[in-house]
């Protein structure tokens, strides 16, 4: 006969989780979105809030989307710091994230895509990222990522020209 089972232990402060994104969610991201340095790091535009709320209502109805918030435990609670999601690009499964600015550098992207990855298994699994990006860059090899080519990306609604490093994880 098994013996008592132990009691799960708190997350240590500064631990990590992604759980599925809801539009209880959308309010926080679409505040992470405008900020001005991160559009200008990752070469793209902020939505505007009809335009990202409408975004999402799609999202959360399409079946080739798995998107999650990035959480992280501040001794309180754990607090939203950003999204990864897998997503249709050009035919391709695509991964992409983005983290709130003041919780740069800290690894969170690094560990929301090793524990992505390991959630959701599709391969081959593409990624872009601006070349002149090179947090970006690293992120993705260090998660086995390598680049397969760099292209000049046009301008869009979307993203401002400049030229894009594409990555692969077979």
């Amino acid at each position: 006969m098994p013996g008592p089972q132990p009691h799960p232990q708190p997350a240590p402060v500064g631990s990590l989780r992604l759980r599925p994104t809801t539009a209880a969610d959308l309010p926080a991201l679409y505040e992470i979105q405008t900020d001005p340095e991160s559009n200008h790091m990752a070469g793209t535009k902020p939505r505007t809030r009809g335009v990202f709320f409408a975004v999402w209502e799609r999202h959360f109805v399409d079946p080739s989307i798995n998107a999650r918030v990035i959480e992280i435990d501040v001794g309180r609670g754990f607090e939203l710091v950003g999204s990864i999601a897998r997503f249709q690009a050009d035919g391709h499964d695509a991964v992409g994230y983005w983290i709130a600015r003041p919780h740069w550098g800290k690894g969170i992207a690094s560990r929301a895509l090793a524990l992505f990855l390991a959630e959701d298994r599709r391969r081959p699994l593409r990624a872009t990222t601006a070349s002149t990006n090179a947090q970006s860059r690293r992120i993705l090899e260090r998660c086995g990522f390598r680049c397969v080519g760099l292209r000049m990306g046009e301008e869009t609604e979307r993203f401002v020209a400049r030229e894009i490093a594409d990555f692969v994880l077979e």
